[in-house]
């Protein structure tokens, strides 16, 4: 058994340090990756999306955000007539906690 757990154990070391044998054996330093949006067959608001996120991260984030929020908002507003429609409603709920 505990040969069975030596042999693990090297194989687990052998294939955490294969990476950085890779990475020794040279071919120059990483350089920084440039992540762009391709524009060129986009048009309307994807083509507005896309060329935000590549000239202003900050404010396709800020946009992002409002974007999920009013969706949230406009799902919750939907499934609330909805079930209010069933005839589950929720404002005249009970909760009781022990």
């Amino acid at each position: 058994m505990f040969r069975h757990w030596m042999w693990r154990g090297g194989l687990l070391a052998v294939l955490t340090l294969l990476p950085s044998l890779a990475w020794a054996a040279g071919g120059g330093g990483a350089t920084d990756i440039v992540v762009v949006a391709d524009t060129r067959q986009l048009a309307g608001a994807n083509f507005y999306f896309s060329e935000l996120y590549n000239d202003n991260i900050t404010v396709f984030a800020v946009w992002a955000v409002v974007l999920t929020t009013a969706c949230g908002a406009v799902l919750g507003v939907v499934m609330d007539f909805i079930m209010k429609r069933t005839g589950i409603d929720l404002t005249k709920r009970s909760i009781v906690e022990h």
